[in-house]
């Protein structure tokens, strides 16, 4: 029986032309991509897939999942009364369902409790097709300090005794150079594909602000070297622009949110290419004032969200009109689950943001942030048969990435699902 696929396209985005090509073809061999043209010669046996009423691209990846969590309205208890078995399985769900959606990779972005190296399970089992999911791309923890955004035992708080035994738990959060040192090796060691630092505070937490430096300039530093060192990369969790200044010129490699930007901090990343990750959607309800949606944020959520609200329009102006090499994440934690990737795509095109910009920021440009330029984020001969199809006019339809008609990944085809 023959190995060989050949794919009919409507319109083809290859992940790097800025063009909807008509009438292209697709070979795939076995798990890569043979050939990519008008009028292929079809081998014999092959199957033929007919996506002429569909737009054919890359399989989309998404660089910013909280995949240990399925249920957003139970997130903030889920975080201290579930445990490893309940969040490795987590993992595993929200992989498949991104599939089933046309995302064919996801970068699961940390936790801080001991169970998140449930993800490095995940990632393995996906690997070696035991389970059907996105390649996942994984840090089990992050680096933050006692008592910050990234220190899940202040939900807590309320309880001294439980919330300092829960804080036993986290073995990357604490305090000192050494520390630090050690905890990035020690990632680095159990598999961490990468490694992530939370310097500011957030949005959703309730003891901090966007603005509170978390980590000293030490610590930043010698996690950004070590991680190096080691040949890893670093991205961090951040909002205030003087903050992101400061660690660009430190060396980092790229940066997540940066939703508090301003224009000569923008300079710097270009200069340096710095990536960033600015999961648009979780501020929208802000900027884009709906009160039906904010009202399900928490109530510490909502207060900051308003009393940023200005200095958030102004940063996602800057994003949007800067030159930065930007990558597509989601940060779901809120209004919606891990797994309903298309929604940052409305988010880009509903700022004004050129279509093709969002669609190369979630093919090409995220296969580089996650150091896999060489395997997916294109449709070129040699890469792996990750491949998504939408009936959804993707230049002119915000919501056309939550309408998958097809998936295809390493050359084997999925069931699709459509996002309510």
């Amino acid at each position: 029986m023959s190995d060989s696929k050949l794919i009919k396209c409507g319109k083809l985005f290859d992940g790097i032309q800025e063009a909807l090509q008509p009438d292209m073809e697709i070979l795939v061999e076995g798990n890569r991509i043979a050939a990519v043209g008008k009028d292929l010669t079809c081998p014999e046996g092959a199957e033929v897939i007919d996506l002429t009423d569909c737009t054919v691209t890359p399989g989309m990846i998404d660089a910013h999942v909280h995949s240990q969590y399925i249920d957003w309205p139970t997130r903030n208890h889920d975080i201290v009364y579930r445990g490893a078995a309940w969040k490795s399985m987590c993992h595993l769900y929200n992989a498949r369902e991104c599939l089933y959606r046309g995302f064919t990779t996801i970068r699961s972005i940390g936790n801080s409790t001991y169970e998140a190296r449930g993800s490095l399970a995940a990632r393995e089992m996906i690997d070696l097709g035991l389970f059907p999911g996105a390649r996942m791309v994984v840090t089990p923890h992050y680096m933050a300090d006692v008592g910050s955004h990234g220190d899940h035992s202040q939900y807590l708080r309320t309880n001294p005794d439980l919330a300092e035994a829960f804080a036993k738990m986290t073995p990357t959060i604490g305090t000192g150079v050494d520390f630090f040192r050690h905890a990035v090796r020690n990632e680095i060691k159990m598999g961490a594909d990468f490694i992530k630092i939370m310097i500011n505070g957030g949005f959703s937490t309730p003891n901090d602000t966007p603005d509170d430096q978390q980590l000293s300039d030490e610590e930043i530093k010698v996690i950004i070297d070590t991680a190096h060192a080691l040949g890893r990369t670093v991205t961090a969790h951040i909002y205030n622009s003087e903050q992101m200044k400061k660690v660009a010129l430190m060396g980092i490699d790229g940066m997540e949110h940066g939703s508090l930007i301003t224009e000569d901090t923008a300079r710097v990343m270009e200069e340096r290419d710095i990536y960033l990750v600015p999961t648009f959607c979780p501020y929208d309800d802000i900027i884009n004032l709906n009160e039906e949606s904010l009202k399900k944020k928490t109530p510490q959520f909502q207060k900051k969200l308003r009393q940023y609200s200005e200095r958030l329009k102004a940063g996602r102006e800057t994003i949007i009109n800067s030159k930065i090499r930007l990558g597509y994440g989601t940060d779901f934690v809120a209004v919606h689950n891990a797994y309903e990737n298309g929604y940052e795509y409305e988010s880009w095109l509903n700022s004004g943001i050129n279509p093709f910009r969002a669609l190369k920021a979630a093919t090409s440009v995220n296969a580089g942030i996650l150091g896999l330029e060489d395997l997916i984020g294109s449709i070129e001969p040699g890469k792996a048969a990750d491949i998504s199809a939408w009936k959804r006019d993707l230049l002119t339809d915000p919501k056309a990435l939550l309408d998958c008609a097809f998936v295809m990944k390493e050359g084997t085809v999925y069931p699709t699902i459509k996002v309510e």
